[in-house]
């Protein structure tokens, strides 16, 4: 008998993450006439081009979009997609039936060659002649039955006709949806890494490595303070592009960088250096996203040697561009704040790359506290001013503040800059010395604010999230509610939809809260139900559903007694 050698794979220098692919299809009737089957088949390529080039990672890289033509009538042509798929890379499917056909035989055949967390939406038009919204139907109760979820998009095309073209709304759907996909598929074996332990002593930024690897299958790495100080002491950095990197800080903030000594601009040097030897560990770890301790070891405690703030090294990962021009935004967290790192990193994905704003849940403003402080600093306020009306609460935090909240979004990179000072950072604070970064987000940005959460007792993760605005006050009165907090810390007045404030202050699971912009809120429901985070959103205000905002509810919390109580027994 002949001995068949292994085979040895092919070295790798370097390590490439794995890109997740869509892969559409459609079932289909093998009893049907000629034209409906052409039109069936053109449907499916007209789905994937609806989705090409629309959904992009946090870099901008759009995700690739693959289908195929052969109709799934049967067991065997289910099983000639499902290869197809397998050697193109699919992780998420989309189903796009415009025809009946016999869900077993069919979509569940190819569903079963896939692991089971494999999103899987179904998208269709409402047409009657050969009804493929009768099978959407068929097949998403099928699935749900056994206790999958799956998404179903029942949207528009026309009737009739060898070429249809879908609605924008059904478009808008289905690519929000694979917004979802995207960001559950891709995030699944990737890394985070984080330096320090659990910084101030806040249970609410601890590192629930086990929850996290289960629920989203992302690695926590745990590095120790020790490894930077030492690489910063060994100058383990490349020295000109420290020295690009001041420049470009130089020239872009100029005087509104605060450098009074000659120890100051070292220590500021330091800060930058903490940024490259950060980002050069964090590329060769393939990490998606960080955290840095500071307090109280690294900066604040006396009986060490206190070392520089943070403050630029976070709002650089967080923005997307540095010295070296536009980047993806490495969505990164101050204190080490790991539930606070997982919000950001979740809805940069989700946003396909928009820059996250990490802050304090600092101080909460009703409409009468403005209000009586207007009168004091002699500031006259209209009554119908959303901020007396609705109230805000002052965003704050000394780190993790992307630059781009300096300005609008579309803002270019050196208009962005004008907006922002550097100070001496607070040395009650941080004796360690170094530079803050601050700034005033300007009025009008819309999007999520939100934190996510843990719970011991059902060791799931929740997300307490709602619609979320930027507004502004009379710069006089604004400069006197700046001077209650840190007026050297960046300021984001943020008026959420819904929720009052009373709620709001009630209700805040930890001292940081997030917001990202233009965040539509059905990718963000669409995530949550792809990887079971509970959904709250407690607000009297709220309706239940609102038509357009929200996805469609899936079939399978129907059944199973509401969407907490599914994700609580799945």
């Amino acid at each position: 008998m002949g001995t068949l050698k292994a085979q040895c794979l092919d070295s790798i220098k370097k390590a490439t993450p794995r890109i997740p692919v869509i892969g559409v299809f459609a079932p289909c009737d093998p009893r049907i006439d000629q034209d409906s089957r052409t039109r069936a088949q053109n449907i499916i390529g007209m789905v994937a081009n609806a989705i090409s080039g629309q959904v992009v990672l946090p870099d901008k890289t759009p995700v690739p979009v693959v289908y195929s033509s052969v109709l799934v009538d049967s067991e065997s042509q289910a099983d000639v997609v499902a290869q197809q798929f397998r050697q193109a890379g699919v992780n998420i499917l989309v189903c796009a039936p415009d025809t009946w056909a016999f869900p077993q035989l069919t979509t569940i055949s190819l569903l079963q060659q896939f692991p089971k967390e494999t999103p899987l939406n179904i998208t269709c038009g409402n047409s009657g002649p050969k009804p493929g919204v009768v099978y959407a139907h068929a097949v998403a109760g099928a699935i749900s039955q056994y206790g999958k979820m799956v998404h179903l998009n029942v949207g528009n095309w026309p009737d009739t006709g060898l070429n249809p073209k879908m609605s924008d709304a059904t478009a808008t759907a289905l690519i929000d949806w694979c917004y979802a996909a995207v960001a559950a598929v891709a995030l699944r074996g990737r890394r985070v890494m984080i330096f320090g332990h659990d910084s101030m002593g806040m249970e609410t930024a601890l590192a629930h490595v086990l929850t996290t690897r289960n629920t989203f299958g992302l690695e926590i790495t745990r590095l120790d303070m020790k490894l930077l100080a030492d690489m910063l002491n060994k100058e383990s950095y490349d020295k000109k592009e420290l020295k690009a990197l001041r420049g470009w800080i130089d020239s872009s903030i100029g005087k509104r960088l605060e450098i009074k000594t000659e120890a100051d601009s070292q220590r500021f040097n330091q800060s930058l250096a903490m940024y490259l030897i950060n980002r050069d560990l964090m590329a060769d770890l393939n990490a998606v996203g960080g955290g840095f301790m500071s307090q109280l070891e690294w900066g604040s405690d006396r009986r060490g040697i206190p070392m520089p703030v943070a403050d630029a090294m976070e709002s650089m990962f967080n923005s997307t561009f540095d010295h070296n021009g536009s980047k993806a935004p490495l969505p990164y967290a101050t204190e080490a704040d790991a539930q606070g790192l997982l919000t950001m990193l979740f809805m940069t994905w989700l946003s396909g790359g928009n820059p996250p704003l990490f802050m304090d849940f600092r101080k909460v403003w009703e409409g009468w506290e403005i209000n009586a402080l207007a009168k004091k600093v002699g500031v006259k306020v209209s009554p119908k001013a959303d901020f007396i009306v609705k109230g805000l609460v002052d965003g704050d935090n000394s780190g993790s503040a992307a630059f781009d909240w300096a300005a609008k979004p579309g803002a270019s990179q050196k208009d962005i800059m004008k907006g922002i000072s550097m100070p001496l950072a607070d040395e009650g604070y941080f004796p360690g010395g170094g530079n803050s970064v601050t700034f005033m987000t300007p009025e009008g940005i819309n999007g999520i604010a939100g934190r996510m959460a843990y719970s011991a007792l059902n060791n799931k993760f929740s997300l307490i999230w709602d619609e979320a605005y930027t507004t502004s006050v009379p710069t006089k009165l604004g400069q006197a509610m700046c001077n209650l907090t840190n007026w050297n810390w960046p300021h984001t007045f943020v008026v959420p939809k819904y929720a009052s404030m009373v709620e709001y202050k009630q209700f805040a699971p930890a001292n940081h809260f997030h917001m990202t912009w233009n965040l539509p809120v059905s990718r963000l429901q669409y995530w949550m139900d792809l990887t079971g985070v509970l959904s709250v959103a407690p607000w009297v205000a709220r309706p239940a559903f609102i038509e357009g905002t929200d996805r469609p509810q899936p079939l399978v919390y129907l059944l199973n007694g509401g969407e907490n109580n599914y994700k609580m027994i799945k």
